[in-house]
């Protein structure tokens, strides 16, 4: 039994020593954020600032606005499409619609005067939800010979000179595949859940996606709020789905064929947080089951791929790996320093301050990431008092989601097919309010 106590005490360590790896990750990524910050915005501003072509040369945008059973949005959300500063005749709107309710009546109800009117604007149904939204968004595609989507979920309000701003960086750039705005959000302080929300989400743009797009590193599309290329979509194999990520998937299989993405940190797209804590355990379950579908798959991809040098195939391993197995690897560790406390008891007090260690830890290098997108994103606006609160209440919640997701970690790691669960949206929440 010694030996057997001895065996799971290293497995604990290695997921320890993991975990360590994990977090330095982390802890890198806010460092070089920092350094490449000012470089960063540079850049984007300066490719933000490149004049627009002559009317005539501007290229034709398709807006896809995905909808699947929100009545109480699909209104708000043709308004603020038919409201985007660009030609008319080469703006062109598909409600890609897959609602099995009243929303495709109000959606047509919204779209006739609109249609009487000169936009080019249909509402897009197709015979079944194969694919889930990757189908949605392939069939609506087909439909269309033009080379550039915007994408948006039914709850997100792009202003009306996004187009202008986010499609500047494409035309400047011809090897980009694809722009993503940074998500704002219209109901943060609607209660604790949806700041802690905002908090983490901040953090995820700011310091993730921003550092990654400014050093050159895989960058995804985050599923709404940006601009893909045609090109680039079909570069990849076009939207698929084999996962419940397919925005992940297809910018991983567009980046693994020489196409990258750029992230535009000063432009923004507000949006509805989940506010109800059911809606968000389930976005979070696809969010989490869909990543590690893609992780499963992705990680082999990128150490077969022979033209990654060292760097990008470092870069892309550590994404893949620390934004999801931190968790399931927690899980072991703590599993097996159980089953060694149990023959040893003994032993109980050094797993205990290895634990310690390793939670004072991780809450140190999130405090410091959240801390600095905070500020970064928001400046002074949010006081250290409230936003300890609001950080205290995203390290419980992060406890909570581990706990709770235990399924959606089993069923990416074993392959397991899964439906797509739609996070029920509330429309609480009115343009300009």
């Amino acid at each position: 039994m010694h030996e057997l106590a001895l065996a799971l005490t290293a497995l604990a360590l290695v997921c320890s020593a993991l975990l360590v790896v994990f977090m330095a990750a982390d802890f890198h990524l806010t460092l070089l954020h920092l350094k490449l910050r000012q470089r960063g915005l540079a850049l984007e501003e300066k490719l933000l600032s490149q004049p627009l072509p002559h009317y005539r040369a501007l290229p034709h945008v398709v807006v896809q606005v995905t909808v699947c059973n929100d009545g109480a949005l699909v209104e708000r959300a043709i308004a603020s499409a038919v409201r985007l500063d660009w030609p008319r005749d080469k703006l062109h709107i598909q409600i890609c619609d897959d609602s099995d309710d009243e929303t495709t009546d109000i959606a047509r109800a919204a779209v006739a005067p609109l249609t009487a009117s000169g936009f080019d604007i249909a509402v897009l149904r197709r015979r079944d939800r194969a694919d889930f939204k990757a189908g949605n968004l392939r069939e609506a595609m087909a439909k269309s010979p033009h080379q550039f989507f915007a994408i948006f979920d039914v709850d997100y309000v792009p202003p009306s000179d996004f187009l202008r701003r986010a499609m500047a960086p494409l035309i400047a750039d011809p090897s980009l595949g694809f722009v993503q705005a940074r998500w704002d959000f219209l109901n943060a302080d609607e209660n604790a859940l949806t700041r802690a929300q905002a908090l983490a989400l901040d953090n995820h743009h700011a310091v993730e996606q921003a550092t990654r797009s400014w050093a050159g590193h895989p960058f995804t599309f985050n599923g709404t709020g940006g601009i893909w290329r045609r090109a680039a979509i079909e570069a990849g194999g076009g939207w698929r789905g084999d996962t419940l990520a397919e925005d992940l998937d297809l910018s991983y299989r567009a980046w693994l064929k020489g196409w990258r993405g750029m992230f535009l940190i000063s432009v923004s797209v507000p949006g509805e947080l989940p506010a109800d804590r059911a809606h968000w355990v389930r976005q979070q379950n696809r969010w989490t089951t869909g990543f590690g579908q893609v992780a499963r798959t992705m990680i082999p991809a990128v150490l077969r791929d022979p033209r990654l040098d060292r760097s990008a195939r470092t870069a892309a391993l550590l994404h893949l790996a620390t934004a999801w197995w931190g968790a399931p690897v927690t899980f072991l560790m703590i599993a097996a320093m159980i089953g060694a406390a149990a023959i040893e008891p003994a032993w109980l007090g050094l797993f205990g301050l290895v634990l310690l260690v390793l939670v004072v830890a991780a809450h140190a290098v999130l405090f410091v990431s959240l801390r600095i997108a905070n500020r970064f994103l928001r400046g002074r606006s949010v006081p250290l008092g409230r936003f300890m609160a609001d950080f205290l209440y995203v390290s419980l919640l992060g406890i909570y989601l581990a706990l709770v997701n235990a399924l959606a970690y089993w069923r990416a790691i074993t392959g397991r097919r899964t439906h797509f669960e739609r996070t029920p949206k509330q429309g609480s929440v009115r343009i300009g309010s």
